[in-house]
């Protein structure tokens, strides 16, 4: 597949900073014979944070920075000063990007909103220093704690694009000729299947300065759930719309079975999207006449609302807006929930460790627990 700009799903190795360790110094002055303990605290290791940036529409920014590092806290020192605090590391990602465990493929979190934060990785935490563990019986303490390790997790950042309506139907079915008719969207419009290779959004204008935002992914083939094609990789990006418009053409040999296979595919990448409301739209309708439309009522799929449009002579287009609208206001349509699956490693996911990784003996440290330096006379 040729390179793009869309970028919508990476795994980056984060690892936050360890605190610092906590100073053991007694007091030493003149005329102060016995100063006692004034060993400061380490500081705080810096976290990984994930934010909301609207200003993004894409993780191209993290296809090379594959290790995301959090500075580590100072140590402490004498005369009761305190190390200073590890810098955190802020990972700028657009709204819709949801986070798993690399390793586990456990989901973690999601960010949804602009200028949301979430603190992927914590710092550890500073050891104290021998001031604090002065007593009546133990006047002159001379250890103090290290501080936290760090802690450390190889993530997949996925993009889930946010639409209210997605559009679901076999390659050369007309979507992104829709797109391009009802918005300022310009997608790749050719003859040929898989012309549209990555997701589309659009901005469909509606009545009294009202709108709505339209996605586009490209064509679904049946297997598509299995792997097969580009449909694996981007149905994604419609299991948040609140909508499904299925595209049909009107020179289809059968619609009911072709409207089954791309339901069948949609329930068993997700169930959940069967629970979503559907419009079926019967495409490349220029070429029908009244008599026909009526004839082909008869042998659509049951249970679903039907239009029939033709995005290049604008047939029925305020009528498919109408509906969309009153759908996406539906009172039932607002209260849907989405549950986010564990990622399944087995597709898709890519190995960015390796044993000649030049961070690897330093993940390895880390893994193993404290360093002995990190100790000090007395390990805790």
């Amino acid at each position: 597949m040729a390179e793009s700009n869309f970028v919508d799903y990476v795994t980056i190795y984060c690892r936050s900073g360890k605190g610092g360790r906590g100073c053991s110094h007694l007091h030493r002055a003149k005329y102060i014979p016995k100063g006692g303990p004034d060993g400061g605290d380490g500081g705080k290791g810096g976290s990984v944070i994930l934010h909301g940036n609207r200003n993004y529409w894409t993780l191209l920014h993290l296809r090379y920075q594959r290790h995301v590092f959090a500075t580590d806290g100072q140590a402490g020192s004498e005369n009761k000063s305190f190390g200073k605090d590890g810098q955190d590391v802020i990972i700028e990602v657009p709204m819709g990007t949801v986070v798993y465990d690399a390793d586990s493929g456990e989901y973690l979190c999601e960010v949804t909103e602009d200028d949301q934060k979430i603190v992927l990785l914590k710092g550890g935490r500073g050891g104290l220093g021998n001031w604090h563990f002065r007593t009546a019986t133990n006047q002159a303490p001379t250890y103090a704690q290290p501080g936290e390790p760090a802690q450390e997790r190889r993530i997949v950042l996925e993009l889930k694009l946010l639409a209210d309506v997605g559009l679901v139907g076999f390659p050369n079915a007309g979507k992104s000729t829709l797109l391009s008719s009802v918005s300022a969207a310009k997608p790749k419009i050719a003859d040929y299947p898989f012309t549209t290779m990555e997701p589309n959004l659009g901005l469909v204008p509606y009545r009294d300065n009202r709108s709505f935002v339209i996605a586009d992914i490209p064509g679904i083939i049946e297997g598509a759930s299995e792997g097969k094609g580009l449909g694996l990789r981007f149905l994604r990006h419609i299991e948040r719309n609140s909508t499904l418009l299925f595209m049909i053409p009107a020179d289809s040999q059968d619609i009911r079975k072709d409207y089954q296979i791309l339901l069948n595919e949609l329930g068993t990448y997700n169930p959940e999207m069967l629970d979503k409301q559907r419009l079926l739209a019967i495409t490349k309708c220029d070429m029908l006449d009244e008599e026909l439309m009526n004839e082909m009522r008869q042998v659509l799929p049951d249970g679903v609302p039907t239009v029939f449009i033709s995005a290049v002579a604008g047939t029925g287009l305020e009528e498919l807006k109408d509906m969309l609208w009153a759908m996406l206001n539906d009172e039932a349509n607002r209260i849907q929930t989405f549950t986010h699956r564990n990622l399944d490693v087995s597709h898709g996911l890519e190995d960015d460790y390796t044993e000649d990784d030049p961070y690897g003996q330093e993940r390895d440290r880390i893994i193993g627990g404290v360093a002995d330096s990190d100790l000090i006379e007395e390990d805790w």
